[in-house]
């Protein structure tokens, strides 16, 4: 335990250095070589621009906003996509009923929905949550579906020897939860592709504010020491999102599934 905790200690060394070595090379490439803000703003003008902004009250405006829209667009996701996988995981009739129509629709590029975003929305958040929806839907379909479909036919055949016979008991006490690694990384890949994909609407003026609004912004005025800010902002939130399933999730709901029982 003892050599396991100092490892993780060691490991988190290692992380931090490799980054104060890249923000080091960054500052010599920077100020040294390059000397052009424009082409590639030094570390020391980020942070000054970070500062600036903060004290401006613009960056929380803008991370409130966006996180709005990808509430909006994930909740819906989740909403629409974990039922719909169920059911066509559970049921082969629902699935060769519906399956064609989502393989229509799912190399659609999210992107190519904006237009109509905008048209059914207007510049509001509810667009920016449509394009994030359309990103981030499938993912979880088709997780939530391979994950019902590889539940072994012998943990329902013993539900059903239980006593649990309705398709509902099955369904909650047997199939999802067997299901929900499959769920659980289902969501997290659609959490990854629905951020991009608000950057991505918010660029193409989806909303009117925004972490990728204010970056393209900063961009047309040549305040590209801001636009870092908001590239670094997007990372760190994303990264947070990503630690929210790769830790939360996994000790709290499947360590079952790693042999964790205390």
């Amino acid at each position: 335990m003892g050599s396991h905790v100092q490892k993780n200690g060691k490991d988190r060394w290692l992380g931090a250095l490799a980054i104060i070595l890249a923000l080091v090379i960054w500052e010599i490439i920077a100020a040294v070589i390059i000397r052009y803000p424009f082409i590639l703003p030094a570390p020391t003008d980020v942070a000054a621009a970070f500062v600036n902004l903060l004290q401006h009250g613009t960056l929380l405006l803008d991370l409130k906003d966006s996180l709005i829209h990808f509430a909006i667009g994930l909740g819906v996701a989740i909403l629409v996509g974990i039922p719909l996988g169920i059911a066509m995981g559970w049921n082969h009739r629902f699935n060769a009923f519906i399956d064609p129509i989502v393989e229509i629709f799912r190399p659609i590029p999210p992107l190519a929905w904006i237009p109509f975003a905008i048209i059914w929305f207007g510049l509001t958040a509810w667009s920016a949550g449509f394009v994030i929806f359309a990103g981030a839907v499938f993912p979880i379909i088709i997780n939530t579906y391979s994950g019902f479909r590889s539940v072994p036919r012998i943990f329902v055949e013993a539900g059903k020897m239980l006593g649990c016979t309705k398709d509902r008991d099955l369904i909650r006490y047997i199939a999802f939860p067997a299901a929900l690694p499959s769920v659980a990384a289902g969501i997290r890949i659609a959490t990854g592709v629905g951020w991009m994909c608000l950057v991505a609407a918010e660029l193409f003026g989806v909303s009117n504010y925004g972490l990728g609004q204010k970056l393209w912004w900063f961009y047309d005025i040549h305040q590209m020491d801001s636009v870092v800010v908001y590239m670094i902002i997007l990372g760190f939130i994303g990264l947070a999102f990503d630690m929210v399933f790769r830790y939360y999730l996994d000790r709290h709901f499947l360590k079952w599934r790693t042999g964790e029982v205390a």
